[in-house]
């Protein structure tokens, strides 16, 4: 079950129908029949932006807004975003309950992270040949782009989400100088543990649970899954083009938070190494593991060259004697 992680739809499908991040909701007790669902976390807020009912998860919003627009428009909202489950439409629909695929949902997000726009995800982006010609390009044969939400509608949603790692449940997945967009998600009795999010260049989806679909020990997807898909996705940007999220204005560089005069580099190579990364812009390599790099580099290319097979050949023959077996090769010890 994707629980909260499933509340995005919601707050789609809502916003299709005129709601705004600042449109106000109420997060105040709430029965269905004899179903009363609560907030993860005790007490209400009353009125508030719809903004901060994102961000914090809070149930009774989402399945006010359900109450509102219709469980079925949700549903529909989710299929045409990429969901190709069978999802129950019952009362608590929109806290996540019907189960979906880590691969639905990440093809689904996916709508978000395109700016509107359906993707399919795909296990493979091309296929050459043995003589090197290209039988199939993902680029190159994509069918025509198919928008499944408006601009508008996710211009309002990436902002919302990107609050979530901002200032929500999802802190433990913001990424450093890089915007993070996304939504935690955790199912009831602590059996599933979702982080989904996004950025200008890749979708993530982190999801923890047992294999027998017995409870965990309190995990929520603002915990470990969070981590997780901080420390993925950190290493994914490593040396790549950030792109900006569709709609929303892109995380600014970090600023230096030491004060230069009194933490200015003695070493030369350092504080090259130092101006380098800042003049960067955001990184993810620290600036010692720069300065290392850069001395790798410097050893590469002055080393010695190799000599030539040719040059490598044993001086004396060595002679194989059927059914005799060959030297076992040294043992290497894991370090480990």
């Amino acid at each position: 079950q994707p629980g909260s992680s499933f509340k995005p739809f919601v707050y789609a499908t809502a916003r299709t129908n005129g709601f705004t991040p600042d449109s106000i909701v109420v997060d105040a007790p709430l029965c269905i029949g004899n179903w009363c669902p609560h907030n993860f976390s005790p007490g209400y807020r009353g009125r508030i932006p719809m903004t901060t009912a994102l961000i914090n998860s809070l149930n009774t919003v989402a399945v006010r807004l359900a109450q509102a627009v219709g469980r079925d428009k949700i549903v529909a909202t989710a299929k045409a975003m990429g969901v190709t489950t069978e999802l129950r439409i019952t009362r608590s629909l929109p806290l996540g309950t019907s189960e979906v695929s880590m691969i639905e949902m990440a093809g689904a997000y996916g709508a978000f992270a395109s700016g509107g726009y359906k993707t399919t995800p795909q296990a493979f982006t091309q296929i050459i040949s043995s003589t090197g010609e290209i039988l199939y390009d993902a680029r190159r044969d994509a069918k025509p782009r198919v928008r499944v939400l408006p601009e508008k509608v996710v211009a309002g949603m990436n902002f919302m989400m990107s609050q979530v790692p901002e200032r929500g449940t999802g802190r433990a997945a913001k990424l450093d100088g890089i915007k993070t967009a996304g939504k935690t998600g955790t199912s009831s009795s602590f059996r599933d543990a979702w982080f989904d999010g996004f950025t200008g260049n890749y979708v993530g989806i982190v999801w923890y649970g047992n294999d027998n679909f017995t409870p965990m020990r309190r995990m929520t997807g603002g915990a470990l899954p969070a981590m997780t898909w901080k420390r993925f996705m950190t290493y994914a940007h490593t040396g790549i083009e950030l792109k900006p999220i569709p709609y929303v204005e892109p995380e600014k560089p970090a600023q230096v938070v030491a004060d230069a005069k009194n933490t200015k580099p003695e070493d030369p190579d350092q504080a090259a190494a130092l101006a380098t990364a800042q003049a960067a812009g955001p990184s993810n390599l620290s600036v010692a593991t720069t300065q290392w790099l850069n001395s790798l580099q410097s050893l590469m290319e002055n080393a010695a060259p190799l000599k030539p097979v040719a040059d490598l050949q044993p001086t004396a023959p060595v002679t194989m004697v059927a059914g005799e077996a060959a030297p076992a090769a040294p043992a290497i010890a894991d370090p480990r």
